[in-house]
């Protein structure tokens, strides 16, 4: 089952007994035979046309926009089919592992909307297929490194790192590729008794594949994505087995993703270099590989010039960026499904209202070259989206944030729900005909309420045509006018009458009439007058409603306000 027939022995006509060097180099005794992992791992009872797709990261800790980006292919490839989508952890290379960034991935993810049905620190009934660490994973691999090495299909090899450091720079010196093959693949020649003789002199090493590839020879690969590419033969002998007993990427992945039983898998172009290997490894271990999906490279624009991000020049690659800056995540996996099916936009605009996940995903709609990333585009998702929010929606969205990256004084503020709520009502204009919609980020919308508490109230516009320095009398005129006849108890009409009749005794015209028929006669109009009193209560010369404001406010806190200012002004006129 292993083998096909043109991967026959390639060892047949070596006086060299392979079975024993395969209990001499995996010298378990415990190991199933390959075969039997066929039962343990089952084909899994799916309709046809049903795709298995997986997220494989290492556990580095860093989990960035490219990772969404596959993740939600992945996810929508499995889902719009009936299929299943699986949390893989390829933990091959220890020295790269960071405590916590398995849940940190999970976390991530989450927080955009993607869920795995299984996999690695997943809770469910359909956890059939793991372990989902491939460390763990590892008596698998040793039987069929073992089955290998008993075919003529893998040899050990003895080489040090400074010998291997210096054929690749021979190579370089000759312009010849690098790597290890052909006449460079010097323990591949080795006699029974040179391997034992090394073995007896307990030298380390490592197992790799002998290939029968040819770079001379080319094929048509069908890529999901891509179409057909021409592909060369692989010709290396790669590790498959490390020294410490754990396969590399290469070996485990071909056997993890046949035994996990995946249909198709879905990856960054980068990876086409590698196509050659796993073609080859899928070929020896008498598997049909799964459908390969080469996605092409998120790009941005820099100046002229397109580009891929950058993890050292781009914070926007990086998924954290996203959430503390606090983007609305459904418009970012909205965003991104703009970017993965050219068609998603044009059906959005059809759907203003539609679950993303009614759209029919397709892998053959993706692009065949570079994704553009466009941040600006994705902030006019945003803010649509956020425009879309009910009042307790965006409490929860806003919160969200604030548990996480808001101040003390924010989670202090967002104690009082109803407060925020009422707030909420007023300057995102949920719940009325005119939604704001210049809101992109959590953070904007938080900091939109900070004139509502006091310890974040501040004075970010000055009393420009009315300051201290050109007329204190007016300000004082204006602010103490309107500070004896307010009450919270009159309505927005009421309330504009009063700011009219104080506006009058002040100087200001009190009908827009009056002002521009004589402009001459007034300090100013009411628009003027009541900008004076804007700037008293929120700090600033544009607001919403200032009536509905000061009603949510209190009269407490608007009179203390306006006797602060008319402190502040006195100060700076006397200081004159």
């Amino acid at each position: 089952m292993i083998l096909t027939a043109v991967y026959a022995r390639v060892n047949e006509d070596m006086d060299m007994d392979l079975k024993k060097l395969a209990a001499t180099l995996i010298p378990d005794k415990a190991l199933l035979a390959p075969e039997e992992y066929e039962s343990v791992y089952p084909q899994r009872e799916l309709e046809k046309g049903a795709e298995v797709t997986r997220l494989a990261p290492s556990p580095t800790g860093f989990i960035h926009l490219g990772n969404l980006y596959s993740a939600l292919a992945d996810e929508r490839a499995a889902h719009t089919s009936g299929g299943i989508f699986y949390l893989r952890i390829e933990d091959t290379d220890e020295k790269r592992k960071v405590e916590g960034a398995v849940e940190s991935v999970i976390r991530s993810l989450k927080y955009f909307g993607i869920k795995f049905d299984e996999g690695a620190e997943i809770d469910s009934p359909l956890n059939k297929y793991g372990p989902y660490y491939q460390r763990q994973r590892a008596e698998i691999y040793r039987s069929f490194v073992k089955k290998l090495i008993e075919e003529g299909l893998a040899y050990p090899c003895f080489c040090t790192a400074e010998e291997l450091d210096a054929v690749r720079e021979k190579q370089t010196e000759n312009k010849e590729t690098t790597g290890y093959y052909g006449a460079y693949a010097k323990c591949r020649s080795l006699s029974e008794e040179e391997i034992y003789n090394n073995l007896k002199a307990g030298k380390p090493f490592v197992i790799r594949l002998k290939s029968q590839g040819s770079i001379e020879n080319k094929f048509t690969f069908r890529d999901a994505i891509k179409g057909d590419i021409t592909v060369t033969e692989n010709d290396q002998d790669v590790v498959i087995l490390k020294s410490d007993g754990i396969p590399t990427y290469h070996f485990a992945h071909a056997i993890d993703d046949h035994f996990m039983r995946t249909t198709l898998v879905i990856r960054g172009e980068e990876w086409l270099s590698s196509l050659p290997i796993h073609l080859e490894l899928h070929k020896v271990l008498g598997f049909k590989p799964p459908r390969y999906a080469h996605t092409c490279s998120l790009m941005k624009m820099d100046g002229e010039t397109k580009r891929k991000l950058s993890k050292r020049k781009d914070p926007e690659l990086s998924l954290d960026y996203y959430r503390k800056a606090g983007y609305f995540p459904l418009a970012v996996v909205k965003y991104l499904m703009t970017v993965l099916n050219s068609n998603f936009e044009e059906w959005s605009l059809k759907n203003p209202d539609g679950d993303y996940k009614a759209f029919k995903f397709k892998i053959d709609k993706m692009g065949k070259s570079g994704a553009l990333f466009d941040l600006e585009k994705l902030c006019d998702v945003s803010k649509t989206e956020i425009s879309k929010l009910s009042a307790e929606e965006c409490f929860d969205f806003l919160k969200g944030w604030v548990d996480e990256f808001g101040t003390d004084g924010d989670k202090k503020h967002f104690e009082d729900k109803e407060y925020i709520i009422k707030i909420l009502n007023l300057i995102m204009g949920v719940g009325g005909k005119k939604r704001r919609k210049d809101i992109e980020r959590a953070e904007q919308g938080v900091r939109l309420m900070d004139y509502f508490f006091d310890d974040t109230f501040a004075h970010t516009d000055k009393f420009r045509k009315y300051g201290a320095e050109k007329d204190y009398s007016t300000v004082k005129s204006m602010l103490e006018g309107f500070a004896r006849v307010y009450d919270p108890a009159d309505d927005n009409s009421v309330w504009f009458s009063k700011v009219k009749s104080v506006a009058g005794v002040a100087g200001f015209a009190a009908e827009m009439s009056e002002w521009k028929a004589n402009p001459e006669n007034y300090k100013g109009s009411v628009s003027d007058a009541a900008e004076i009193l804007r700037i008293a209560i929120t700090g600033k010369a544009n607001s919403p409603d200032l009536c509905t404001i000061m009603g949510i406010i209190g009269k407490e806190r608007c009179l203390e306000r306006l006797d602060a200012d008319l402190c502040i002004m006195k100060n700076l006129a006397q200081a004159k």
